[in-house]
């Protein structure tokens, strides 16, 4: 058993894309559905309201951020902000970003969902540097998770909704290929993580756990988190030896999973990759 430590309390409503990176200091991840950058001090924790949504954000790479708002994309130019709002995307109201990445080239892959969560109504969208921007995916339910492989070529990639974690090559920085890597049980996959060693770390939204799977697509490893709507992991820490797993309190009764909200830390007994920021 891996010993589990919660390092925040339950400072979010839903934690969820934690990001390790010395550009804003460590340890930074968003209150998703209330639009803040949550930024872990020494003091406590730092808030930064970016919008009505923060749906994920990575360092870029010529300083500051970009953050998924809800429609559309935002950029600062230092860690701290201002975030100034690109065009939108999307019209649709009852459509969101949810969750994104960023590849070995800078490229950002970021994915969307419906705020009821109907099948199929959700997009992986692919964006250049320059802002340039296709369709990789159609017909997603809950875009979640995306991370790649420590030698670039692969790619692992969650539609919540299929219950499992799919891997793509990674062809001259586009995805190609997708097929079956793991089917997870015991909860809903949602964010993950991958480490030097090639495992595939999975948050269990309402299993109350991460998942390790080896590179083959076995279970490796149980981490029991005590809280239930686990939604994301990281690697950080000055040796990216420290997995960091935020949880949520969405839709959650009041005084029920009372550490729900909080951010946990891992000593996983294997070190992580550096984030990969976005070019543009």
């Amino acid at each position: 058993m891996l010993a589990v430590e919660n390092v925040t309390g339950p400072v979010a409503y839903h934690a969820e894309g934690p990001v390790w990176s010395p550009s804003w200091g460590g340890l930074r991840w968003v209150d998703l559905t209330r639009g803040d950058l949550l930024t872990l001090r020494d003091h406590g924790v730092d808030r930064l309201h970016v919008g009505d949504v923060a749906a994920f954000h990575r360092p870029r790479a010529g300083g500051g951020f970009v953050v998924g708002l809800e429609r559309g994309l935002g950029l600062a130019d230092s860690p701290e902000g201002p975030v100034r709002a690109l065009p939108e995307v999307w019209s649709d109201p009852g459509v969101r970003f949810n969750d994104g990445g960023c590849s070995p080239a800078g490229t950002l892959y970021a994915g969307t969902m419906a705020y009821d969560a109907a099948p199929g109504r959700g997009q992986l969208f692919r964006i250049s540097a320059a802002g340039g921007r296709s369709t990789v995916l159609d017909a997603v339910g809950i875009s979640n998770g995306i991370a790649w492989s420590p030698d670039g070529t692969l790619a692992y990639y969650v539609d919540s909704l299929t219950g499992r974690v799919d891997v793509f090559d990674d062809e001259d920085d586009q995805l190609v290929g997708r097929r079956p890597f793991t089917t997870v049980e015991g909860g809903g996959p949602d964010g993950l993580t991958v480490d030097a060693e090639g495992g595939v770390w999975v948050a269990l939204w309402g299993g109350a756990a991460v998942h390790r799977y080896d590179a083959s697509g076995a279970l490796s490893a149980v981490v029991e988190i005590p809280a239930a709507q686990v939604s994301a992991c990281t690697f950080g820490g000055d040796d990216l030896g420290t997995l960091f797993v935020t949880t949520s309190r969405e839709n959650l009764p009041d005084g029920e999973d009372p550490q729900a909200g909080s951010v946990f830390a891992v000593e996983a007994g294997v070190r992580g990759l550096p984030v990969l920021p976005y070019a543009g």
